[in-house]
C-alpha cells in the first residue's frame, strides 16, 4: 500500500500541492502507539520525497483531541508482558518529533486536546493553528515520565524560559488564548473554522516560491543555535538556500513582478 493512502491509525488527503494527514484513532483521543508513529513516518518520508507536494498539514480526528499524546494503556501493557518500552521509529514520536531535515513546511491544526507527544508534534510543526477549545500540555512528570520526544527542548526555545519552565514543571493544561500569548500558537480561530484556517494560512505560503520557503526554513532553523551571527549569516552554507538562489523561480518571480502578474511557481 502506497504511504499516500488512508492506513489503519492515519488518514491522509491530497489537494494538489496539500498533503493533510489526520491521527485517526478519536476513540482514544489520538493517543499515539507505535503503530501510529510507523504509518506517520512513512507517510512523511513519502511527503519529503514527492516534488508535487509542497505544504503538510498535521491534525487529529473528532472534535475532542488532536492528540492526547503517548497511549500510555498501551504502553503500560507492554510493560507488564515484556518489560520493554514502546521504540519509536527513528523520525521520532508520531514520525516527526526527530525529522530534523524535513524543509518542507508544516501546519498544526489543533482541534482539540493536544497533550505530551501530542503537544510535541505540534511543536515540531512550523506553524500551530488552534481551535479556540485546544489546550496544550506536557504533563509528563505527572505520570513518571518526562517529555523525550523533543518538548524540553523546542518549548524552552519557542518561548520565553521561565514560561516554558512555569509549564513543563507543573504539567499545568494552557488554554489555545494563553499559548497565543506565550507565543507558541500561531493562531487562534472558532472551532469550527480550524481546517478553514489552516487552509488558508498554507494557501498564503503557496503564494510564495517553494524554494525560497524551504531555503527559509532550512536556514532558520540550522541557524537558530548558533550564536555568532556572523557565521549564521553566511548563506552560502545552507544546500537549500543555494539551490533556490540557483533556482527556475529565482528567475520567475523578478520576471513576473516585472511584467505585473502572477509568478508560476515550479518548485525548481
Amino acid at each position: 500500500m502506497s504511504a499516500l493512502k488512508n492506513g489503519e491509525f492515519t488518514k491522509v488527503d491530497v489537494d494538489g500541492r496539500i498533503l493533510t494527514v489526520t491521527i485517526n484513532r478519536p476513540d482514544v483521543m489520538n493517543a499515539v502507539h507505535p503503530m501510529v508513529s510507523q504509518e506517520m513516518s512513512a507517510i512523511f518520508d513519502a511527503f519529503a520525497e514527492d516534488p508535487e507536494l509542497w505544504i503538510g498539514i498535521v491534525t487529529g480526528a473528532g472534535d475532542r483531541a488532536f492528540s492526547a499524546g503517548n497511549d500510555l494503556k498501551y504502553h503500560a501493557e507492554l510493560r507488564a508482558k515484556s518489560g520493554a518500552r514502546p521504540a519509536s521509529p527513528t523520525s521520532g514520536f508520531g514520525g516527526l518529533t526527530n525529522r530534523h531535515d524535513l524543509d518542507k513546511p508544516l501546519i498544526a491544526a489543533v482541534n482539540g486536546v493536544a497533550m505530551g507527544g501530542g503537544f510535541e508534534i505540534a511543536l515540531a510543526c512550523d506553524i500551530i493553528i488552534a481551535s479556540d477549545k485546544a489546550r496544550f500540555a506536557l504533563p509528563e512528570p505527572r505520570v513518571g515520565l518526562s517529555a523525550g520526544a523533543g518538548g524540553m527542548q523546542r518549548l524552552a526555545r519557542q518561548i520565553p524560559l521561565k514560561k516554558a519552565m512555569g509549564m513543563m514543571l507543573t504539567g499545568r493544561h494552557v488554554p489555545a488564548a494563553e499559548g497565543y500569548e506565550l507565543g507558541f500558537v500561531t493562531a487562534v480561530v472558532p472551532h469550527a473554522e480550524i481546517m478553514k484556517e489552516a487552509r488558508r494560512w498554507a494557501d498564503m505560503i503557496l503564494e510564495c516560491s517553494p524554494m525560497s520557503i524551504r531555503a527559509t526554513k532550512q536556514v532558520v532553523m540550522r541557524s537558530l543555535d548558533n550564536p555568532i551571527m556572523e557565521v549564521s549569516m553566511k548563506n552560502m552554507r545552507y544546500p537549500a538556500y543555494v539551490a533556490h538562489r540557483n533556482s527556475e523561480d529565482a528567475i520567475e518571480g523578478p520576471k513576473a513582478f516585472a511584467e505585473k502578474r502572477k509568478p508560476k511557481w515550479t518548485g525548481r
